[in-house]
């Protein structure tokens, strides 16, 4: 019985000094940094802007060819045990 009380103690101690800190879930900044310095929107040129399009098709497009040669192989399988049945 102690040791439940003393556990609920325990827990209330932490839940306490856990409300005490910042409410906040962002990182803490060091001093003399405000908020504005920490983030600064950066807006993305031509070249950088056709490299991640490129990109993205090049993802696209390998995922587009996996899942047809996936096709192609089961309906090759398919169709080898069809044959094989008759």
């Amino acid at each position: 019985m102690r040791k439940l009380t003393f556990a609920f103690a325990v827990l209330a101690g932490l839940g306490a000094a856990a409300m005490a800190g910042p409410a906040s879930a962002a990182p803490a900044l060091p001093m003399g940094a405000s908020a504005s310095d920490a983030v600064t929107p950066v807006q993305m040129n031509r070249m950088e802007r056709r490299v991640m399009h490129r990109r993205m098709e090049r993802r696209m497009m390998r995922r587009h060819m996996e899942r047809r040669m996936m096709r192609r192989h089961m309906e090759r399988r398919m169709m080898r045990r069809d044959m094989r049945r008759m």
